[in-house]
């Protein structure tokens, strides 16, 4: 077991020690010394910085960005994207130094904004990127599939965002990685690199671990599980299948490069089976 792994599963466990001794301070009347029971919390915080933050060993192991095809078809808007900070979401934790999200908006406009309070929540067949289908980005084998995490509504007003953050993502941060994601697809590309897909829809995984997939095959829906304030792709590549230890690798889109926060871009349909990935994407629009 790495230092990497054996330090998150240390992290989760400090996490559960902290709610089991609240739980018997409030309900049992414990006899613990108030300040012990934070001890486990703050220990907890300091690991989760330290693994979140960059090592030396991350910094010798940059890599060039490695050129796939795009995951989608149609016209997206990137969120979250490399192109304007690294890491992209604020942590080195869980691969996703240079991850990105992705939003399907077929015509400006279509997909419905962010509100301060109301509607608190939507149901997901509001938005586009609801169903739509996710790509290889190149050959390779699915080495982890799961789509039995339900869909829930969407996040995107001031009280549903909240409770994700205090709420949702505490509770999945502690139960694990693949709580956090979602439904998910890991395909091994070869040369040590992974494209890993996350929040995918429940039921819609096309494929099985073990299987080969070609590039432009359709692997899965988009959907809305895990740590996801609305329908849409999380897409990156990293160097391990094991969320808890990989370390992010840069990525280029073929044909489309790396779309910055906000822009939009479109991405043609899928290559015939044998065609090189992403062969057909067009440049950005906007």
């Amino acid at each position: 077991m790495s230092v990497r792994k054996a330090a998150m599963i240390l992290y989760r466990c400090c996490w559960l020690a902290f709610l089991v001794l609240v739980s018997a301070d409030v309900l049992a009347d414990s006899a613990v010394p108030f300040g012990l029971v934070f001890l486990p919390a703050a220990a907890a915080v300091v690991i989760g910085l330290l693994v979140g933050r960059r090592s030396r060993g991350d910094l010798a192991g940059d890599r060039p960005a490695v050129e796939v095809g795009p995951p989608v078809t149609g016209r997206w808007v990137a969120l979250n994207s490399p192109a304007d900070k690294v890491p992209s979401h604020g942590t080195h934790g869980y691969g996703q130094t240079y991850a990105i999200d992705i939003v399907a908006e077929p015509e400006e406009g279509s997909r419905p904004p962010f509100r301060p309070l109301w509607p608190v929540a939507r149901p997901n067949s509001d938005f586009p990127a609801f169903g739509a289908p996710l790509v290889a980005v190149a050959d390779g084998t699915v080495v982890r599939a799961g789509d039995g995490r339900r869909d829930h509504l969407s996040r995107t007003s001031g009280p549903a965002l909240a409770y994700l953050m205090l709420v949702e993502a505490s509770a999945r941060d502690m139960a694990g990685a693949r709580w956090i994601v979602g439904n998910h697809v890991v395909l091994d590309l070869g040369d040590g690199v992974f494209a890993a897909y996350a929040h995918l829809r429940r039921g819609s995984l096309l494929v099985k671990e073990g299987d080969t997939v070609r590039a432009g095959q359709v692997l899965a829906r988009c959907g809305n599980s895990g740590n996801s304030t609305e329908p849409h792709l999380h897409f990156q590549l990293m160097d391990d299948p094991d969320l808890d230890v990989a370390r992010g690798i840069p990525f280029t889109w073929r044909g489309i490069g790396v779309p910055a926060g906000g822009s939009a871009f479109t991405a043609g349909e899928p290559p015939e089976p044998g065609a090189p990935a992403g062969a057909d994407a067009e440049r950005p629009a906007g």
